[in-house]
């Protein structure tokens, strides 16, 4: 990690990698948690495999719609999703690129130590996903999908 372009969310979560990767790679369960309330998915196509494709699109309380349309790069079932902005299903490059996430599931102590790495071409971007909120969005989505993976 590069803490000068780069956004790091670490926690334990109560619940088992595989519980947690259904909640990461199946679109009915990725849109009950991933935005912070009251922010919500709209849509999700979620094909796990290097070169499928990761597109969802958020919606906000005032309509706001910000859609995404991105790639897996790597794919370790259960234990790890890379995923990139900088291209679209197919590895076909995209007009625009913000980040590169690598989210991890690690077994410990019964449940699973998280990781969700953000990455950033240059400091301007970071500092920018920063701003947005990045700790505190990504650690109310965090909590969500622990929330919701202790139903499943």
């Amino acid at each position: 990690m590069n803490p000068e372009l780069d956004l790091l969310l670490e926690r334990q979560i109560a619940a088992s990698p595989a519980t947690l990767w259904r909640c990461w790679t199946e679109p009915a369960l990725l849109a009950q948690w991933f935005c912070p309330k009251p922010w919500y998915v709209t849509e999700a196509r979620i094909d796990p495999r290097p070169g499928g494709r990761f597109d969802f699109v958020m919606r906000g309380p005032a309509g706001e719609e910000v859609p995404y349309r991105t790639c897996f790069l790597d794919v370790v079932p259960e234990r790890r999703l890379v995923s990139t902005d900088a291209l679209s299903e197919g590895y076909r490059p995209n007009a625009e690129s913000f980040i590169t996430s690598f989210v991890t599931f690690e077994p410990r102590d019964g449940g699973t130590w998280y990781t969700a790495l953000a990455k950033h071409a240059d400091p301007a971007a970071k500092m920018k996903h920063e701003a947005m909120g990045f700790h505190e969005g990504w650690g109310t989505a965090a909590q969500q999908l622990e929330d919701l993976a202790r139903t499943l």
